[in-house]
């Protein structure tokens, strides 16, 4: 029942049951009264008619029998009559059927009929009586007593009784007929309601099923309908509704791609929230650095941000104006920017941008400390420059020998100047990407045998034990700048001469990991201390004087060969342990044979 009056057709079929059956009601009732009433009019006409009649043949023959002969053709088969003279005496009646005695009794003892005797008035009642065909049944009849004799006092009375029972058999063959005729009805209201099903709910049943492909996401869906009323009119919309919302949804789609792709390609880091503080959206930057934030239990339990960016949210979602702060978190530097997001014009949330400052904080810190030491170890040699040549100029030295000693002291410091000069510009090129490599193909054991050689003279002279160890073939190859790998490992082995002490030992060693050759230099000084391992390829870093022997450098040696190495996409680094030495390598990609 249920699917039926959810159905179009089903309320359809029953909207105009309901009707159809309203209206037979309706017309029933009030055919019913009608005809009711239409026969009572003309039961009692017949009967005043047939009273009229029979009093006046009554009157005119004076033979009983003619009359009574007469009476009884004019009756009709359901009218019955009784003529009494006097009251409560029946002279002669007229009666077809059972019950005639108690019937007649009951007229003639009737108190309203009595009238009738002394007037000229008819009296007409409808009385409930014994039935005609049944022996305990009561009907109701329709009694007429109408004066025989107007012109005595005192005269006779004809009853005229008729059973109502037609009435009944009227009503009940009406009854039937409108039973007949709702039956009708609701066949033809079924065919006619299926008929507009197969002409209005089955295109409406197209859309349906079109509207719930369309819920799915499938907008390619169409609904085809060959009418041109309402209905048909209606199914273009549709497939115009259809064609646009997959034509919004693409550009939709399109520009949430987009804005999906600008968040990801950001290095700052985004971070959407609600008016709740809960975290609505964020891209991947913003997703590590939550993450990091959450390892180093930056982030109180329970609570989104840190307690410096969570006053920051509450003073914009309660303020509803930007806030911009660089704050220091974890040893890094941001640049916070809290702004709110409105719907419509109250703030349903906020959208905070995090750029790392951290590097430039770094840079700049590098700057101030690069001019700082390129201050410092340019004012040595230059007040020494000064001082030597204002003596030579003052005729200071006192022989020939004493001024030949300045000029040479002058002469190492313009070398030392030269060599700073020289190495701050390699240095910046190297960084900047602008130096070339001038890369070929080499077998990598003789040319770092020859390198290490190199400085078999200046270990002899300092007491030192310079060896050169390889676990690689002869025929394993590289791609190399040799001039700038020379540079690296003229580096390495003299920064390992100048550190280690007489008499220990300065070990160069090749060795092939994976795709790479390993070269290291490894010294048995003094080491590095801890405190300053992070340091070591910095530019300007020095071992204290106590581990250098006396013997300095520019402290540029290292970060050159840093940017070298990392030039022919290699790694270097170091391995130290304070009192026991210290080992520099790096490694360099293999020719692939």
């Amino acid at each position: 029942m249920n699917r039926i009056w959810n159905s179009v057709v089903g309320k359809l079929w029953i909207t105009i049951l309901l009707l159809v059956s309203f209206v037979l009601f309706i017309v029933t009732v009030l055919l019913l009264e009608f005809m009711g009433n239409y026969h009572s009019e003309t039961v009692e006409e017949t009967l005043n008619k047939e009273a009229a009649t029979i009093a006046r043949i009554f009157n005119d023959h004076a033979n009983l029998e003619i009359s009574m002969s007469i009476i009884d053709d004019i009756l009709g088969p359901e009218t019955n009559a009784v003529i009494a003279e006097v009251p409560y005496e029946s002279s002669y009646y007229l009666h077809n059927g059972m019950n005639g005695e108690e019937i007649r009794e009951r007229i003639l003892n009737e108190e309203e009929f009595q009238i009738v005797f002394e007037s000229d008035e008819s009296v007409m009642k409808q009385m409930l009586l014994p039935s005609l065909s049944d022996e305990d049944t009561m009907e109701s009849y329709i009694v007429l007593a109408s004066p025989l004799q107007t012109s005595e006092e005192m005269h006779g009375t004809v009853f005229i009784y008729q059973s109502l029972e037609v009435m009944d058999r009227t009503a009940e063959r009406t009854t039937n007929i409108v039973f007949l005729s709702a039956f009708i009805a609701l066949l033809l209201t079924t065919f006619f309601a299926f008929f507009l099903s197969s002409r209005i709910t089955s295109p409406l049943r197209k859309m349906r099923e079109g509207a719930f492909e369309l819920a799915k996401g499938n907008f390619d869906t169409r609904v085809t309908s060959t009418s041109k009323d309402e209905i048909g009119q209606l199914a273009t919309a549709f497939n115009q509704m259809g064609a646009q919302l997959k034509h919004h949804l693409e550009v939709i789609s399109q520009e949430k791609e987009q804005l999906s792709s600008i968040l990801t390609s950001m290095a700052d880091a985004v971070i959407t929230f609600n008016q709740d503080k809960t975290v609505l959206l964020s891209n991947p930057p913003a997703e590590k650095l939550l993450e990091y934030w959450v390892i180093k239990k930056t982030i109180p339990e329970g609570k989104p941000l840190p307690v410096e960016l969570l006053h920051m949210l509450d003073h914009v979602l309660h303020f509803e104006e930007e806030v911009e702060e660089e704050l220091e978190i974890e040893g890094a530097y941001y640049a916070i920017s809290f702004s709110p997001l409105y719907s419509g014009e109250t703030v349903r949330g906020a959208v905070a941008v995090l750029h790392d400052m951290t590097e430039q904080h770094k840079l700049e810190k590098l700057r101030e400390d690069f001019i700082a030491n390129v201050s410092h170890e340019l004012r040595t040699p230059i007040a020494m420059l000064q001082g030597y040549s204002e003596a030579l100029l003052d005729d200071v030295g006192a022989s020939e020998e004493e001024r030949r000693e300045m000029t040479k002291i002058i002469y190492e410091e313009s070398q030392r100047m030269g060599r700073l000069v020289t190495d701050l510009l390699n240095l910046a090129r190297l960084e900047s990407g602008q130096m070339r490599l001038y890369k070929t193909v080499v077998q990598l054991n003789g040319v770092i045998e020859r390198m290490t050689l190199k400085f078999s003279q200046a270990a002899k002279e300092a007491e030192i034990e310079l060896q050169f160890e390889t676990e690689i073939d002869d025929w394993t190859a590289a791609e190399i700048d040799e001039d700038r790998i020379e540079q690296v490992m003229t580096n390495l082995i003299d920064n390992a001469l100048r550190h280690t002490p007489e008499n220990g030992r300065v070990i160069v060693r090749a060795e092939k990991q994976g795709n790479f050759a390993k070269i290291s230099v490894n010294d048995t000084g003094s080491g590095i201390p801890p405190e300053d391992m992070a340091f070591v390829f910095e530019r300007f870093y020095k071992a204290d004087k106590a581990r250098t022997l006396g013997k300095g450098g520019t402290g540029l040696g290292l970060a050159i060969a840093s940017n070298i190495v990392k030039a022919h996409d290699g790694m270097i680094d170091v391995k130290s342990e304070h009192g026991q030495g210290t080992s520099f390598y790096f490694l360099l990609p293999l020719k692939k044979m």
